[in-house]
């Protein structure tokens, strides 16, 4: 495993340094792109990710009431505790349990629908995103366009980032 990563960082370091060290005429041209900034920075992106945030408030509505009632429930438990009988305890430590049960799977069903509408917002924007990065690259002749999280790439010159471009371009076709 680690022979193969240092397979793969050798060769990316050969290609970068071969590239800063082309000149322009028919040399390599390399860019750098930050898709999650692209994505999130584009007039689509933005949208999306507003539509994401009054989804997320209102999953949290959802479940507020519950939580409100577990913790009311907790704190009678503790106001209680000595008053009630040793049945009726155990039947409202029964009731605090089942309901942090529900409130458990409900976030868990909560988390589960908001990463598919997230998918369903996201996934199309993404595909725009690399048919925009494909033109540019085509278009200016780009040898090579990496992702900034491509995995061995550790650093890269400012010069080669080519987001803002990116987002531009997205903005148009979007």
């Amino acid at each position: 495993m680690r022979m193969h990563k240092a397979v793969v960082l050798l060769g990316l370091a050969a290609i970068l340094a071969w590239g800063t060290a082309a000149d322009d005429s028919g040399g390599m041209k390399v860019g750098i792109v930050d898709l999650q900034q692209a994505l999130l920075s584009s007039d689509e992106g933005k949208a999306a990710k507003s539509e994401m945030e009054r989804k997320q408030k209102e999953a949290e509505g959802q479940l507020q009431p519950m939580i409100d009632r577990l913790k009311s429930l907790d704190e009678e438990l503790k106001s209680k505790k000595f008053v009630l009988s040793e049945e009726a305890l155990y039947q409202k430590q029964l009731d605090a349990v089942q309901l942090k049960g529900e409130i458990d799977t409900r976030m868990k069903e909560l988390d589960g629908k908001m990463k598919v509408d997230g998918e369903r917002l996201l996934g199309p924007m993404r595909k725009k995103l690399v048919e925009a990065i494909t033109a540019i690259g085509k278009e200016q002749g780009f040898s090579l366009i990496l992702t900034k999280d491509a995995p061995g790439l550790a650093y890269s010159r400012e010069a080669l980032d080519i987001t803002d471009l990116v987002i531009q371009r997205f903005n148009k076709k979007g």
